[in-house]
């Protein structure tokens, strides 16, 4: 009888372990399931915001770097661009930079400008109109000119200028076109053989206006 017992109650114990086994192969792969689903999906959503936050951080910060850099480049060349042509404009007037010509070229320029033609008025065309007037046709042509005043003791004078790159300052008197002496101290029609005027024209001062 007491045998009988004991074979009842290893049966049994070995039904509950092989149960209590099954059951827990069971528990532990739907969990295994449940936790990697959920794992996955936490990581991966932690992973995406974080990927995200990282990566528009890393592109904004490149893309403001690059795109500062070539703005300066073309602001830069746009900029340096327009503004030498402006401030080659705004010297000269004409966008182009004055020379100062050989003394051949000026003696051809005096030549070849008519000023000298331009008839002399008391009362509107004297010799500052003459000086003037050859100074901008001298500029259009791409030469500097001079305007120079020559003071008297009570009056005084209109001429020209040009500061020759082979023979220096070279004055001209534009209603001629005769290249001039001029020294302080001497009589300006003496000194260029004109006819001598009734008025002092010994020369007391020069003023040479570029």
């Amino acid at each position: 009888m007491w045998l009988k017992r004991i074979l009842i109650s290893i049966g049994i114990l070995a039904a509950v372990g092989a149960g209590s086994f099954i059951l827990y192969n069971v528990a532990y792969t739907v969990g295994d399931a449940t936790g990697y689903d959920e794992g996955y999906s936490s990581g991966q959503k932690v992973g995406y915001i974080t990927g995200n936050q990282d990566g528009y951080s890393d592109g904004y910060n490149l893309g403001k770097y690059e795109g500062y850099d070539e703005g300066e480049a073309v602001g830069y060349e746009d900029g340096y661009s327009e503004g030498y042509t402006e401030g080659i404009d705004a010297g000269t007037g004409h966008g182009f930079c004055l020379k100062d010509p050989t003394y051949a070229e000026a003696v051809a320029f005096i030549h070849s400008d008519h000023t000298d033609r331009n008839y002399y008025d008391d009362d509107s065309y004297v010799c500052s109109h003459f000086s003037r007037d050859v100074c901008n046709n001298a500029e259009a042509q791409g030469f500097r000119c001079a305007f120079v005043e020559l003071r008297y003791s009570d009056s005084g004078h209109s001429i020209i200028a040009f500061d020759t790159i082979d023979r220096g300052l070279v004055y001209f008197e534009p209603q001629f076109d005769d290249e001039v002496r001029v020294e302080i101290g001497r009589g300006y029609s003496q000194l260029n053989d004109y006819a001598i005027p009734y008025w002092d024209d010994v020369i007391q001062d020069v003023l040479v206006i570029w």
